[in-house]
């Protein structure tokens, strides 16, 4: 495990930490997704955050004056703190390890579901109680369209792969026949 990883992992752990002793794990953790969004879409102005010969106090600044209004002073902090300490470049590594303690404490989990067609809200609500009853955990679902599919879903809730497509019977099918030939 790298150095950045362990620090990131600890900031993300400090930060969980003063979050659920101010009862805002799902606020922050909003919080922070919206601020790496908005420096993913914004690619020049996050070059400039991480950039090492602008000072940590402009980039504050740069900071305050986008995120003012949306963000609280707990994450303000954070993000202050990073930059301070010239860790910018941790960002985007402490919101995943954050996003992943806050799930474990929340008893949620991130289902992506890949389907060849887009899913309504309905169907989104059935695949997360369906998995929810499964892993035991809330279910978040989000959706990835994936023409390869020829039909059915397959959902990945962390390390785990649920296969119910088409192509993914077609291939145990395939397994078997073969496994049965051999013998």
């Amino acid at each position: 495990m790298s150095q950045d990883t362990i620090v990131a992992k600890r900031y993300a752990k400090a930060l969980f930490e003063i979050a659920k002793e101010q009862g805002r794990i799902a606020q922050v953790e909003e919080e922070l997704k919206t601020v790496v969004s908005t420096l993913k879409q914004n690619a020049d102005f996050y070059k400039l955050i991480k950039h090492p010969a602008i000072g940590a106090a402009a980039k504050a600044e740069m900071l305050k004056q986008i995120f003012e209004t949306s963000l609280s002073e707990t994450t303000f902090n954070t993000l202050f703190l990073l930059i301070d300490k010239g860790r910018e470049e941790l960002l985007e590594s402490m919101v995943a390890y954050y996003v992943g303690i806050a799930s474990e404490a929340l008893n949620q989990a991130n289902a992506t579901v890949y389907t060849p067609v887009e899913l309504n809200e309905a169907e989104q609500s059935h695949i997360a109680s369906t998995f929810g009853k499964i892993t035991g955990k809330q279910i978040r679902v989000s959706t990835v369209l994936d023409k390869s599919l020829l039909g059915g879903i397959q959902v990945r809730i962390g390390d785990r792969l649920y296969d119910g497509s088409l192509s993914g019977k077609l291939q145990r099918l395939e397994r078997a026949l073969n496994q049965s030939q051999a013998l």
